[in-house]
């Protein structure tokens, strides 16, 4: 081989690799929020290759409370599955990134392309949100799911969100949380007057009315404020999880029925402009994700609570229902404020009579298909 040959494949050589660095480097220029240039492998959401849509995604709940935290982590890793590493959605725990109750605003201002939370934090600047997160007396899960996504659930929650550019994926639901965690015995609606209590939603605008102090805090704030005194009692979520926030070492009554949230849903809630950038087919998939999440979210839920009230003896705790008189005033207090909500608001009073019209046909069905409790 001659030297000008071999000159000539050294520079050849050279050549390629140049060209070949130029494209790696240009695959790392810097693209929009939540959207990650990549190769044709990538693409084409191959294993192994990197994502093409990576969000952040902070969330209200630490991921180690089970049932209520651990929801977002099955539908990330899902979503990660099912689209081959296409889609990524990093989550982020409570204050990493921003706090619980500012998770909406950074979503709306997309600050994150996503979050995962209750929209009724949200009571304070969107009054209609509680309705699609918790409602006093209102439905249980199934109903809730079959008005969602048979009735005007989903476009009355899209459009009410829209305003505030933001797009709501359901993504999670429970039962019933627990009536709350008290110090001292609820024997009658008088003992609520005066009670300083953590409460949420428009469950609290009723224990307001009832005369208790109410006060809202994010998860990891509870416990130091209910061992300091500086509240009462507490409602959060379900047995499981609030065993693991360690309510039950400092308050020994426990009181059911959750009269206050019968359904208590979590959402996806993804920047407007973030969502209509996507593909029809990544909508899909973040759809299909959550959904699973949905029946996930209510089945683990369901599955979790009875070996834990079995379990309250061996810890002093006392598990008790509410008297009639305290569910029948509770529920007066409530329709007066579900009532008062929908006159100042009138995405509330839409939203509001869709669900009472929706849940008067499915009384014929709810009567007639189902066992009463008794059995």
């Amino acid at each position: 081989m001659t030297h000008n040959t071999r000159m000539s494949n050294l520079a050849t050589a050279v050549a390629v690799v140049v060209a070949l660095l130029v494209g790696i480097l240009g695959s790392l220029a810097i693209r929009p929020a939540g959207v990650v240039a990549t190769s044709t492998t990538a693409q084409t959401g191959q294993a192994g290759s990197a994502p093409r849509i990576r969000w952040k995604v902070p969330t209200a709940f630490n991921t180690n409370v089970p049932v209520t935290g651990t929801n977002i982590v099955y539908v990330s890793k899902l979503i990660e599955r099912a689209s081959s590493g296409a889609i990524n959605l990093e989550i982020f725990e409570p204050n990493e990134l921003v706090s619980p109750l500012s998770i909406i605003d950074a979503v709306r201002d997309r600050k994150v392309d996503a979050g995962y939370t209750w929209l009724g934090y949200e009571q304070g600047k969107i009054p209609a949100a509680p309705l699609i997160s918790a409602v006093p007396f209102g439905m249980e899960p199934w109903e809730f799911t079959a008005w969602w996504y048979d009735g005007e659930g989903q476009a009355l929650g899209e459009a009410l969100f829209q305003e505030h550019n933001i797009h709501p994926v359901l993504c999670g639901i429970i039962g019933p949380e627990t009536a709350g965690w008290f110090r001292k015995p609820i024997e009658s609606p008088s003992d609520f007057e005066g009670l300083k209590i953590r409460f949420a939603g428009l469950g609290g605008k009723v224990l307001q009315r009832a005369g208790a102090s109410v006060t809202l805090l994010p998860a990891g704030e509870i416990f130091q404020a209910l061992e300091k005194g500086a509240i009462d009692a507490t409602e959060f979520s379900l047995p499981v999880a609030d065993q693991a926030l360690g309510f039950d070492r400092v308050a020994k009554f426990n009181y059911f029925p959750g009269w206050h949230q019968p359904f208590t849903t979590n959402f996806l809630t993804v920047n407007l402009d973030a969502w209509n950038e996507l593909a029809d087919a990544d909508q899909a998939m973040v759809e299909m994700a959550c959904t699973a999440g949905v029946i996930h979210h209510l089945a683990s839920g369901e599955a979790a609570q009875g070996k834990i009230i079995k379990g309250f003896p061996d810890k002093g705790v006392s598990a008790r229902r509410l008297s009639q008189s305290t569910l029948d005033y509770l529920r007066k207090l409530s329709n007066e404020v579900l009532q008062e909500e929908a006159a100042k608001d009138p995405h509330f009073a839409k939203i509001l009579a869709s669900q009472i019209a929706f849940s008067a046909d499915y009384a014929y069905w709810k009567r007639l298909a189902y066992l009463p409790w008794e059995f």
